[in-house]
């Protein structure tokens, strides 16, 4: 990994440059635990108290599908009661901009193969005799997405775009610079804004497809041929019928030759979104206004995927997720860093947040009745 890496600096080593802190994890999610550590830790050595009761939760395994987290919280959920759910994970929408994301998109990964017979047969021996299983994987793929990105499948799809998703996106503008790619301003669902289409809507994506030997191509009509595909999706589709609604459709095209299964080494993340309405939505963004004096960005959901709906749905919490990344923070790739200014104002935003939750008057007056006392939990 080390070689990987610019001139003085090191996965292994925090190193500062140029006004930026490198190392591996300083941005996902290392870095952003710290921040939320030391913001905890100034509050109490300027206040002498947190005026709240708190429960720190400390969640390592996210990149794997968070194994055991769902039975701990199932096990433990009365003594995780809490009022509200606070954390930190992902990029903002900028550098520059303070971010609040309330849920995220949930994530379904899955194989679409034909197996046509048990070894390949020449071309020109057998051409036009055989069913070509690239050509018919290829035509599988057509069924389910347009040329130009457009998901074909309405059960993959939510009915409509919430009035008040689309009000908290209007002033969101998504830009892959710097670092990123440039937006392909054609693709997806038509009449969306980039900002719409990422946090409000679904996506299909190829994330791999073989057929024959693409490294030695050989005169031969392949035996099979196999895909690996991915639906992110927001609230209001059901994650249940995701993957038999593709194999209606699948079988609606002439195409059941088709097989469709989940994929082994990726579980499903649920999708999840607090109401942008919502007291405590609205309690953290006042309170990110009043330290920063910057409007943040207000996202429904983050476009990746998390475990939310176990402190959402399991737990029943509101959850409030405030990143300290930003998109060209080069995380899970060599030069993982994360700008010095940006961690300042995270820290001044989750001293901020932890000041006010001790503030009884700026509270919301939505509160849960827990046994033991607890006010709220909070994840890093």
């Amino acid at each position: 990994m080390d070689e990987t890496w610019s001139s003085g600096r090191s996965p292994w080593r925090l190193t500062k440059l140029n006004d930026r802190w490198y190392g591996r994890g300083v941005a996902d999610n290392k870095g952003q635990h710290a921040i939320n550590i030391a913001s905890l830790r100034a509050v109490l050595e300027t206040r002498a108290r947190l005026g709240f009761n708190l429960k720190y939760l400390m969640e390592m395994g996210e990149e794997v599908d968070s194994p055991g987290l769902r039975e701990l919280c199932t096990t433990h959920k009365q003594l995780l009661c809490a009022d509200i759910f606070v954390a930190s994970d992902g990029p903002r929408l900028s550098e520059d901009r303070p971010t609040l994301f309330l849920g995220s998109r949930g994530c379904v990964t899955f194989d679409i193969q034909i197996k046509a017979r048990e070894s390949a047969y020449h071309s020109g021996n057998w051409g036009g005799l055989l069913s070509d299983p690239a050509i018919q994987l290829a035509h599988a793929l057509a069924t389910i997405v347009s040329p130009t990105g457009r998901i074909l499948i309405s059960e993959w799809l939510p009915s409509e775009l919430p009035d008040a998703v689309r009000r908290v996106l209007a002033d969101c503008v998504v830009d892959g610079r710097p670092g990123g790619p440039d937006i392909d301003p054609a693709w997806g669902e038509p009449g969306l804004t980039p900002a719409e289409q990422l946090y409000g809507w679904c996506s299909f994506d190829v994330l791999a497809i073989s057929s024959g030997d693409p490294q030695a191509p050989v005169n031969a009509i392949p035996a099979s041929a196999w895909a690996r595909c991915q639906l992110r999706f927001v609230v209001g589709v059901d994650c249940e019928d995701i993957l038999p609604a593709l194999r209606r459709h699948l079988a609606n095209a002439g195409l059941d030759m088709v097989q469709v299964t989940p994929s082994p080494e990726d579980g499903v993340f649920l999708a999840t979104r607090l109401d942008p309405e919502h007291p405590w939505a609205k309690w953290a963004q006042d309170s990110i206004v009043r330290t920063t004096r910057k409007s943040p960005a207000i996202l429904p959901n983050f476009a990746g995927s998390l475990p939310n709906d176990i402190f959402a749905n399991l737990l029943h919490l509101p959850t409030l997720w405030v990143p300290h990344a930003y998109p060209g923070c080069h995380q899970h790739a060599a030069d993982e860093h994360m700008p010095t200014g940006l961690a300042r104002e995270a820290l001044e935003i989750m001293a901020g947040l932890y000041w006010d939750l001790g503030e009884l008057d700026t509270l919301p007056p939505v509160r849960r009745e827990c046994t033991d006392g607890c006010g709220f939990a909070l994840a890093g």
